[in-house]
C-alpha cells in the first residue's frame, strides 16, 4: 500500500508550521508522528518547518537549520532539569519566525499540559494566523479544570480554530473539558516498515509480546500481574512467554517483581529496540497485549496489527480505532476480562490465525495518504474554506 497522500490533498496549500513541545526527526527508522507526518508533508512538495522547545540529538538548543530530511526546524530550548519544555520567549521566537516563514496555517501538537505550545497558541491568535489543534494524549478528570482556566487565554473557540484528536475515545474527553467539537485526526503509520508476519506458533507455548514505556501510566505492573494469572491458568498445558520492549523509570520495579515472582525464565523485559529488531519479535510473537488505561492511540499497538498479530488491550482506548474486538483482537473491559481474553488466544490457535489473516487482508486505514488529506481538510477549515 502506498504512502504517498491522495488525491483528496489540498494542492494550494503549500506552507505548513508544527508546533510541538518535544519532536524528534526520523531516527533509525523510527520516528515521532509529528516528524512523520511534517516529513511526509514535505515529501507531497509542501514547504513545512517544525518550532519545538526540545533540544536535536547534537544537543543544540537554538538553531534554525533545515534537518537532513528537508524539515526546517526552529529549536528553542533552555537547559533545564528534565529538559522541560517551557521558554520565557516563545511569543518572541513564533513571532520572528511566522514573519520570515509566512505560513498559510500552523499544526499545534498538544498534550494535557503544554506550555510550550500553548504559549505559541495565544501569539497565533493574536497574529490571526489559521491553526489547527490536535490533543494527542487522553484527557482525564483533571483536564476539564485545567482547561477551565486556560480556556480564556487560549483560543479553542475562536473561529480560525479548528481542534482534533487522535481518536475518538480522546476527542471525546477534549471536548468535555473545553466545549467544543472536536475531530478525529489519527496517527499514522507507513505500512511497508511494518510488514506482514507469518504465524510462528509452537505447540505448548503461547508468546506474549508488547511495546510500552515502563512508567505507571502506562501501567506496566498491570501486565506483567495479568500475564502471570494467564501463565497459572494455562499450565500445565501450555507455557507462556512474555517479551515487554521499552524502557522507563518503573524498569528496575518490574524487573524486581519478575525476579521475585520466580518468573525469570520466561518474562523478558527487552529495554529500547529499533524498529528491525521489533519486527523480529513481532515475527516470534503470538499476540500483542498492552493494559494501560490512558492510551490515547496505541501506535505500538497499531505497528503490531499491520503485522499481522492480534491485538488484545483495553477498551477504553483509543486501539478501538483500528481494532474490532473477537476480529482482529479483544477489546477487554478491565484486568480481569484482559486476562480472560489473553486465555481464549493462548488455548485457540485457530482463533489467533484467524484474526492474524484479518489483519493481513484488511490493513489499517491510519496510512499517511489519508492522515495527510484529514489533515488538509482541518487546514482547510481553519482558513475558511471547509
Amino acid at each position: 500500500m502506498s504512502c504517498r497522500p491522495s488525491i483528496r490533498v489540498a494542492s494550494s496549500l503549500v506552507r505548513i508550521i508544527h508546533v510541538s513541545d518535544c519532536y524528534a526527526p526520523r531516527t533509525g527508522g523510527i520516528e515521532t508522528q509529528v516528524g512523520a507526518l511534517a516529513q511526509a508533508q514535505f515529501e507531497s512538495g509542501h514547504h513545512v518547518a517544525v518550532i519545538t522547545a526540545t533540544p536535536d540529538r547534537g544537543n543544540r538548543r537554538s538553531s534554525q537549520n533545515g534537518e537532513k530530511s528537508g524539515v526546517q526546524v526552529f529549536r528553542a530550548a533552555l537547559p533545564l532539569p528534565g529538559e522541560i519544555p517551557v521558554h520565557p520567549r516563545t511569543a518572541h521566537h513564533v513571532r520572528r519566525i511566522i514573519h520570515d516563514f509566512k505560513p498559510d496555517v500552523v499544526h499545534v501538537h498538544d498534550g494535557v499540559v503544554s506550555p510550550f505550545a500553548w504559549s505559541a497558541l495565544r501569539e497565533l491568535h493574536r497574529l490571526r494566523i489559521p491553526r489547527v489543534i490536535t490533543v494527542h494524549s487522553m484527557w482525564g478528570p483533571l483536564a476539564g479544570p485545567i482547561h477551565a482556566g486556560t480556556g480564556a487565554l487560549l483560543p479553542w473557540r475562536d473561529e480560525q480554530t479548528v481542534v482534533t484528536a487522535v481518536s475518538q475515545v480522546a476527542a471525546d474527553s477534549v471536548a468535555a473539558a473545553v466545549k467544543v467539537d472536536v475531530s478525529v485526526l489519527p496517527n499514522g503509520i507507513d505500512p511497508q516498515l511494518w510488514p506482514p508476519v507469518a504465524s510462528a506458533a509452537s505447540p505448548g507455548v503461547f508468546r506474549i509480546v508488547s511495546v510500552l514505556r515502563l512508567a505507571p501510566r502506562k501501567r506496566s505492573g498491570a501486565l506483567l500481574r495479568a500475564c502471570a494469572r494467564v501463565a497459572l491458568r494455562l499450565a500445565p498445558d501450555t507455557s507462556v512467554e512474555v517479551r515487554i520492549i521499552g524502557d522507563g523509570p518503573d524498569r528496575r520495579r518490574a524487573q524486581s517483581w519478575i525476579d521475585k515472582s520466580g518468573l525469570t525464565a520466561s518474562f523478558s523485559l527487552l529495554g529500547r529496540l529499533d524498529r528491525a529488531a521489533i519486527v523480529q519479535e513481532f515475527a516470534s510473537a503470538d499476540v500483542f497485549a498492552q493494559a494501560s488505561v490512558r492510551e490515547s492511540f496505541g501506535i505500538a499497538a497499531l505497528e503490531a496489527r499491520t503485522s499481522g498479530i492480534p491485538v488484545v488491550a483495553r477498551a477504553q482506548t483509543g486501539t478501538g480505532e483500528f481494532i474490532t474486538n473477537g476480529v482482529n483482537g479483544c477489546l477487554a473491559v478491565d484486568d480481569d476480562a484482559l486476562v480472560d481474553a489473553l486465555c481464549d488466544l493462548g488455548r485457540d490457535t485457530q482463533l489467533r490465525e484467524r484474526m492474524r489473516a484479518f489483519n493481513i487482508a484488511n490493513p489499517p486505514r491510519q496510512v499517511w495518504s489519508e492522515v495527510e488529506a484529514l489533515a488538509y481538510e482541518a487546514y482547510d477549515r481553519a482558513r475558511g474554506r471547509g
